[in-house]
């Protein structure tokens, strides 16, 4: 699937990220670094982004599908094949957060590494009940 995507910035007024469709994180919750890199998906930024566009322009191919009356197994089968994606983008930046920001804690100890043990078990768990 091919699409022209335009590069989206987070919309904070009405607390969604329209390219994730995920709520808006303010920055005093956004993480150890005041909301603002370097996370630890920085590095890897431009590629974390046009991996979420293709997952965008997989969304908006169902639209078309669903507009187009194409036949409902195959537009469930696109929804499995973007579902996967969006799990694959989230186990990676796990991983990332885990490598760098929860490294980081452990170098510190204490409050710090038990917080952000805490909040990465949280993750997991949410992402283990999608």
């Amino acid at each position: 699937m091919t699409t022209t995507q335009a590069r989206t910035e987070p919309d904070h007024a009405h607390g969604t990220d329209p390219q994730v469709g995920a709520p808006a994180v303010p920055a005093a919750a956004a993480g150890h670094h005041g909301g603002h890199g370097p996370h630890g998906y920085s590095a890897q930024k431009d590629a974390h982004l046009k991996r979420l566009r293709r997952i965008e322009g997989q969304i908006r191919g169902l639209q078309r599908m669903v507009d187009e009356d194409v036949y409902c197994i195959d537009v469930l089968t696109q929804v499995s094949a973007s579902t996967k994606a969006l799990q694959s983008f989230a186990l990676s930046l796990l991983e990332e957060h885990l490598r760098h920001c929860v490294a980081a804690a452990a170098e510190q100890g204490g409050v710090e590494l038990d917080a952000k043990v805490a909040e990465a078990s949280a993750a997991i768990g949410r992402l283990l009940r999608s």
